[in-house]
């Protein structure tokens, strides 16, 4: 398996070498088909501001934090290998911004990772308030790429979520700001890490894994990673699936449902906004561990809880890191019913 990591890392070294000659150079004006709106671009942005922690990540890997105005929206913190960028950037707050406090960075150009971000039903703005206003704007695949319901504003999937609208995503960012070849480069980097991971974990049938958000409370409902979303995914990096089978983006789910499906291993989410105590990976797995019904779950008897970042949760290039987080912590656990 080692070997085979290395061939595909070398192959894809060698894709690197030569990305500076096939990326083309944006012309301006562009126009980019996104989320069912056209989107015209007259020059590059110098005022981005970054609606959730994917589309700031982005931008900050595509070297793009001295063209940027302000962030909002942070489940976890920043990379650490952007810090420095992100120290450039005022945050607005790391939960939902006002529109007013976004608009008060005069920004000439949105980009947003949810809908409940910018979208129809937002929180914070529809696209029509910025396109009023002549300030281009930009949606993340992922966010549209759910059917949506009158009772759930993430809607479901019908089919698995691929790090493929990931891709198109940091395609068309780059093209925007006229860094196509970093674009690229980002890309294949992102592939071949997936593939390394990928040669290291055979398929195995028997292996499922529920991802557990939050709760604001032990007693409540627990918000969950739906089927067919991105934690789905990363499941499937790692051989596995998905404890849950609901086609919902973020079902919420009672104890006593959660012990029915049964997972080999329980993946809990550290999320760093503070929002509720169990944002908490510690918190979450203390509950898991005392309470007298949930602790008898054979994940978690066996010591199978795993922790990573709540952000690889989300559609976007976190799921990558999320994988590489649960793949070391897979290697020490006993997998065995």
């Amino acid at each position: 398996m080692l070997n085979k990591s290395l061939f595909v890392l070398g192959t894809v070294a060698a894709t690197l070498a030569c990305t500076a000659l096939r990326a083309e150079p944006t012309a301006y004006p562009l126009t980019i088909e996104n989320c069912g709106q056209s989107v015209t671009f007259d020059q590059a942005p110098e005022k981005a501001v970054a609606l959730g922690q994917n589309s700031a990540e982005i931008m900050f890997l595509l070297g793009l934090e001295d063209r940027m105005a302000a962030t909002a929206f942070w489940p976890n913190k920043v990379l650490p290998e952007l810090e420095e960028a992100n120290g450039k950037v005022e945050v607005l707050t790391v939960e939902f911004p006002t529109l007013e406090s976004v608009l008060a960075k005069q920004p000439d150009f949105v980009a947003a990772m949810l809908v409940t971000l910018m979208g129809d039903d937002s929180k914070v703005a529809k696209r029509k308030d910025f396109d009023d206003l002549g300030i281009p704007t930009y949606l993340s695949p992922s966010a549209c790429s759910t059917t949506k319901s009158a009772t759930d504003v993430y809607g479901s999937r019908h089919e698995l979520w691929t790090m493929d609208l990931v891709y198109k995503e940091i395609e068309d960012i780059a093209r925007i700001f006229d860094v196509a070849d970093r674009g690229q480069g980002l890309i294949d980097g992102f592939k071949a890490r997936e593939a390394a991971l990928r040669a290291n974990f055979a398929d195995n049938e028997d292996l499922t894994f529920l991802f557990w958000f939050s709760s604001p409370s032990p007693s409540d409902d627990a918000y969950l990673a739906g089927g067919n979303g991105p934690s789905a995914y990363l499941a499937d990096i790692l051989g596995g699936a998905n404890a849950l089978t609901t086609e919902s983006e973020w079902p919420t789910l009672g104890w006593e449902g959660i012990m029915a499906a049964d997972p080999t291993v329980m993946v809990v989410a550290q999320v760093d906004r503070n929002r509720w105590d169990l944002d908490k990976a510690e918190n979450k797995i203390a509950f898991l561990s005392t309470d007298p019904t949930v602790s008898r779950m054979p994940a978690v008897s066996k010591g199978r809880i795993a922790v990573i970042d709540g952000a690889a949760m989300n559609a976007g290039l976190r799921v990558l890191y999320g994988a590489e987080q649960l793949a070391g912590q897979l290697k020490g656990f006993d997998l065995s019913r």
